[in-house]
């Protein structure tokens, strides 16, 4: 049910978690692009510098499902304000480190902090909006991971040159402290429900059997993994253009989706047949990939991208599936599986191409991955009860 706070207090919430996720996923590019001057300063070998780069995930993975849990019980005014504070505090002391130990320590200690990004922002989104409007509010705040990483590189690179790698962490993790004045001043200390929102189709659902509610769990955990696994080969092996496309794409998507159940759309095939238009979008890979003409391969990467229109949507069948006490451990399973299949897309890709000497056969397992997580939305993840019915159940 959706928390009594006005509009505009609402999505300026949605603005501030936005801002979090450019944060969180710039802190992240911080090593990758400062990795040089580091090795060269404490004389790393390449061994050294894959485990310092694999360190950051070690704990962020670990930590989803439990950060997840504590979403679900302690308010999110403090508990996001102390896991940002965490992640930047963390940050910021990178540049003071003096050995490989004290790096790969601070690495496990951001990506704690960075665990609760997509957990605390799907249960704000759920809290602050019904389920016929957070597909737009779910996108938009993810997107902000996007403009992070577009952003990230040329930021991060210019302070580098400026002033050294030491004193960039310094900066960029000290100075993103700044964020918690505005979301402590706004984020509301208790959430008042709005008793005309009417109950979620989970309040009612969750009458039904574990197993019932457990197979929603798996499909939406195995097709965000599908998803994942194709965004990775995406960001990892190909120009930095779809950052823009998909990006872009991620709330446009949910606000289609959100004005078509608006004016009487049925919610689950409005929203998983947006996810099937995105999906089915990536086959263009495989075209663009084989492309002899410079204009139409970057058109076709474009049209790939728009895999992004899909995210507000899962964001918004995730926050339609899961029991309300039990969000944001759905939200931790959901980022976990997406996180095994960025972790495997890199590597099966690589194997791939090594093999083949072609990007084709990487893609064409990307896109068959993609499908199969399509597929899994609808065959697994079962009927949203409709927007009507809810508020008056």
């Amino acid at each position: 049910m959706a928390a009594v706070v006005s509009n505009a207090r609402r999505w300026t919430i949605v603005g501030l978690l936005f801002a979090a996720s450019l944060i969180n996923y710039l802190d992240r590019a911080t090593l990758a692009l400062a990795l040089p001057a580091i090795s060269q300063d404490l004389a790393l070998g390449p061994t050294l510098k894959g485990i310092l780069l694999s360190a950051f995930f070690w704990s962020y993975a670990v930590m989803q499902v439990p950060v997840g849990w504590c979403a679900d019980r302690f308010n999110l005014r403090w508990l996001y304000a102390g896991m940002f504070a965490l992640w930047s505090v963390a940050c910021g002391l990178t540049g003071v480190a003096s050995s490989l130990s004290a790096l790969i320590g601070l690495r496990m200690l951001l990506g704690v902090g960075e665990s609760i990004y997509l957990a605390g922002g799907t249960k704000s989104v759920a809290a602050f909006f019904p389920p016929e409007e957070r597909g737009l509010p779910s996108g938009l705040f993810d997107s902000g991971s996007r403009a992070g990483l577009a952003l990230g590189a040329p930021l991060i690179a210019w302070l580098i040159v400026r002033s050294g790698w030491r004193r960039m962490f310094f900066l960029v993790g000290f100075s993103a402290l700044l964020w918690l004045i505005p979301w402590l001043s706004v984020y509301p200390s208790e959430q008042r429900r709005d008793p005309t929102a009417g109950r979620t189709a989970t309040d009612v659902r969750g009458r039904c059997t574990g197993i019932h509610l457990s197979r929603d769990l798996v499909g939406i955990c195995v097709g965000f993994f599908c998803f994942g696994y194709y965004w990775y080969l995406l960001v990892t092996w190909l120009p930095d253009l779809p950052y823009l496309i998909f990006g872009t794409c991620m709330p446009l998507g949910g606000w289609i989706a959100d004005r078509l159940i608006h004016s009487g759309w049925n919610e689950t095939r409005t929203r998983k047949g947006i996810i099937t238009a995105a999906f089915l979008s990536g086959l263009m890979l495989i075209p663009a990939t084989r492309a002899t003409d410079t204009r139409a391969a970057l058109g076709l990467l474009c049209g790939a991208s728009m895999v992004g229109l899909a995210t507000g949507n899962m964001m918004a069948i995730l926050q339609g599936c899961a029991p309300t006490d039990r969000l944001g451990v759905w939200t931790g399973w959901e980022n976990l599986a997406g996180n095994l299949g960025g972790v495997l897309s890199p590597m099966a890709t690589g194997f791939l191409i090594a093999r083949t000497g072609s990007y084709l056969p990487g893609v064409a397992v990307a896109v068959i991955v993609l499908v199969a997580g399509l597929l899994s939305y609808w065959t697994l993840v079962g009927e949203l009860i409709p927007t009507a019915r809810r508020t008056s159940a």
